[in-house]
């Protein structure tokens, strides 16, 4: 008997001096928090009490700092509206505002009417855009603008930052919408069609906040309230949610001027005409005496090169598969232009790429397209 008390004396013991240990744990390793684990009284079970204060105010002091940049566009083409879309003013002077959205917002449009945060409605002029890059750039009058929004860098975001957008999601009545989300990745690449191609890729973050029709062209922002990109597409499919794509700010940024200008893009050419290699081409590749290593999978296979253009000039032949431009590998024919149209024509870039199953490199000076 008196053993058996001493075994449960050292077992209350035990538990006593074990809850104090953990108790001492968590108070001391947990000062910044303040948070006491304690056994319920009633049950045992652990419960959490804490006196950690939680901000209330979310990111309501970052959606004040571009809320009265945010604008609505409305693209009216003979005289009825056709559509409306997002923007942003990015930049103002003694006369004029500046709006960044989507090329597709303003496309086709005869008139552009700007409608600002107060509901006053301007209407704008479209002093350039770009299909490729889905920019455009509106400009309006100066007065009529209240606040500039801040430009950030998407590159010193990290995936799993708080993200945030401003818009006009489905029409005018739910304009100055804002929905929060998470940076979900970036640098992706993604497949869209661009006029009449369908072999084009571009560089976006992908975001899980709400993207819908209208919010196109309106700022991406981090909890700091700065724009880090532009809202331009949407995964839609029955069993996909929560996937919207934006335009990093510094990619819009890198050809604001030149949209401000009015003027075109420049895009390099080499003087080829290219394949994708799947099994769809394969046969109509072989028709045309063009035989690939097997090995080879992926890459641009070049169907005929321009005489005296650039391709030719370095030596480039029909048959040849291009597999990098610089150190960027190419998939495709979308990789291709893509990496081809990060630089500059005059620009000397070298291409690997491979002929009779061996590996060779050649530079290519980017001509001027005609």
């Amino acid at each position: 008997m008196r053993e058996r008390i001493i075994n449960v004396l050292f077992i209350v013991a035990a538990f006593v001096i074990g809850s104090g240990f953990t108790y001492y744990l968590v108070l001391d390793g947990s000062e910044k928090t303040k948070v006491v684990y304690q056994p319920s009284e009633t049950t045992g079970v652990v419960k959490c009490s804490s006196d950690i204060k939680i901000d209330e105010t979310g990111i309501s002091t970052a959606v004040g700092k571009i809320y009265d940049a945010a604008v609505t566009i409305q693209n009216y083409q003979k005289n009825t509206l056709y559509s409306s879309g997002s923007g942003f003013v990015y930049k103002k002077d003694d006369q004029n505002a500046y709006v960044m959205t989507n090329h597709h917002v303003v496309s086709g449009a005869t008139k552009i009417v700007v409608i600002l945060s107060n509901d006053e409605e301007v209407e704008g002029t479209v002093l350039g855009s770009d299909e490729y890059l889905d920019l455009a750039v509106i400009k309006i009058d100066a007065d009529k603008v209240s606040q500039v929004a801040e430009i950030g860098n998407s590159e010193e975001t990290n995936v799993g930052d708080t993200v945030f957008t401003v818009g006009t999601p489905v029409g005018y009545e739910y304009r100055g919408t804002v929905t929060k989300g998470t940076l979900s990745g970036k640098n992706r690449m993604v497949s869209v069609s661009v006029a009449s191609e369908e072999d084009w890729v571009m560089k976006v973050l992908q975001i899980d906040a709400a993207i819908n029709p209208g919010n196109s062209g309106g700022p991406l922002l981090n909890v700091n309230g700065e724009v880090i990109g532009i809202n331009s597409l949407k995964l839609v499919e029955d069993k996909i949610e929560g996937m919207g794509f934006a335009i990093p700010i510094e990619d819009a940024m890198n050809y604001a001027e030149v949209l401000e200008k009015g003027k075109k893009i420049e895009r390099p050419l080499i003087g080829i005409e290219m394949s994708n290699i799947n099994s769809a081409t394969i046969y109509q590749l072989f028709r045309q005496g063009i035989i690939l290593d097997e090995s080879i999978d992926s890459g641009v296979v070049i169907v005929s090169v321009t005489k005296g253009g650039s391709a030719d000039k370095a030596g480039l032949q029909k048959g040849d598969v291009l597999l990098k431009v610089g150190t960027k590998e190419v998939k495709n024919a979308a990789y291709l232009k893509y990496e081809l149209y990060q630089y500059n024509v005059g620009d000397t870039v070298e291409l690997t790429y491979m002929r009779d199953s061996k590996i060779k490199t050649t530079n290519v000076t980017l001509a001027k397209a005609d």
